[in-house]
């Protein structure tokens, strides 16, 4: 099994920065996408960021240029620097990890986490 912990969820107002921390764990062979999705309440979760094991990365045209996705592999920990937030970028966000482990007999699978509160303030 695997499981993810968000944190660095909270309130902040526009123009202000946030750092939201993932951090995986359990019987994991081998990670190899991590990423950060974000949901609104009656809105489709759409994906924001995501970096593969080679530190590849993708964005949404929505947050490119203000957010920057990392992963510490040593750590099994994704993150995702929030700069110039904006109002629109209100929503919960959620770490997804596709990751192999013993449970999944060394097949991928997708993970996610438990979700952290991002509010921007006018």
């Amino acid at each position: 099994q695997v499981q993810l912990v968000e944190s660095g969820g909270g309130l902040v107002q526009a123009g202000g920065s946030l750092r939201l921390s993932c951090a995986a764990s359990g019987s994991i062979i081998s990670i190899n996408i991590m990423g950060w999705y974000r949901q609104v309440p009656g809105k489709q979760r759409e994906l924001v960021a995501h970096i593969t094991s080679g530190g590849k990365v993708n964005y949404a045209d929505s947050v490119k240029g203000r957010f920057i996705i990392s992963r510490d592999n040593a750590k099994n920990t994704v993150y995702l620097q929030m700069n110039s937030l904006k109002p629109d970028d209100t929503a919960a966000y959620y770490c997804n990890v596709e990751a192999s482990s013993l449970g999944s007999y060394y097949q991928l699978f997708d993970y996610w986490g438990q979700g952290t509160q991002v509010t921007v303030s006018s």
